[in-house]
């Protein structure tokens, strides 16, 4: 059994109502119940949500409904958190052990740059390396190397966050972005985890706990979760670019 999850909540203080935003004439939360409808592997699709939009756009896509709890439904809710009560409830929806589940396909209602084909490779790439924990798509952002990463200290001036001797020599360092090598950033577009990830989340890799340890990549460019409206356009871009047209409802 293979299910995708998706969490997607009512709130949002920074960009208001970012899940439900259209792009292309969907909403953004549509995308990643398109990609799992689409992919060829996903049997059962879950939403976990306290948002009435998002409960009813997700019935168009044959989405199982969860109640998102309120503990669960703030910003200080932790996705890890969410997640792992997704999981559970799925266990106790389909009255399944944790053997009975191959994977989890995790998704975010504010990252609409997935498809079905791009979930499908990276089951694939699970099946054939039993070892692997996870597998997560993955774009390169060389411009955002941590390198080139700033914060201001007491005196309100910048300085390196992270200190260049991590890099190495810092005498070999220069400003050409790519002089460190490719910068890989797990784009938040689809984590694909085995279910130990969310039965022992705590041993999992900061940031993303769900992810576990050994964490394969899943090729991608340009993915990345909205958390402002100056991204719209470049999620338009990518969605034009992977064959996705205007939808008039």
């Amino acid at each position: 059994m293979i299910c995708a999850l998706m969490m997607g909540r009512a709130g949002s203080t920074g960009f208001p109502n970012k899940n439900i935003k259209k792009v292309l004439g969907r909403r953004l939360c549509e995308y990643p119940l398109l990609a799992s409808r689409n992919s060829k592997k996903i049997d059962k699709i879950f939403v976990s949500t306290d948002c009435p939009v998002i409960s009813r756009v997700s019935k168009k896509y044959g989405a199982i409904h969860i109640k998102r709890p309120k503990k669960l439904a703030n910003k200080k809710a932790l996705g890890e958190d969410v997640f792992q009560h997704g999981y559970f409830q799925i266990r106790k929806i389909l009255n399944l052990e944790a053997k009975n589940i191959e994977f989890i396909i995790l998704l975010m209602a504010n990252a609409p740059t997935v498809t079905g084909k791009l979930i499908d490779r990276g089951i694939n790439i699970l099946r054939k390396n039993k070892s692997f924990d996870s597998a997560v798509s993955t774009s390169v952002y060389n411009m955002w190397s941590p390198l080139r990463a700033r914060k201001i200290n007491s005196k309100k001036l910048l300085q390196p966050f992270v200190p260049f001797k991590t890099f190495g020599n810092p005498r070999t360092l220069n400003c050409d972005r790519d002089s460190q090598g490719d910068v890989y950033y797990a784009d938040m577009s689809v984590s694909i985890v085995r279910p130990k990830c969310l039965e022992n989340i705590k041993e999992g890799l900061l940031p993303q706990k769900w992810m576990g340890k050994k964490i394969a990549a899943i090729p991608s460019w340009g993915g990345c979760d909205v958390d402002y409206e100056w991204q719209l356009p470049m999620v338009e871009f990518w969605l034009k670019k992977n064959g996705y047209k205007i939808f008039k409802s």
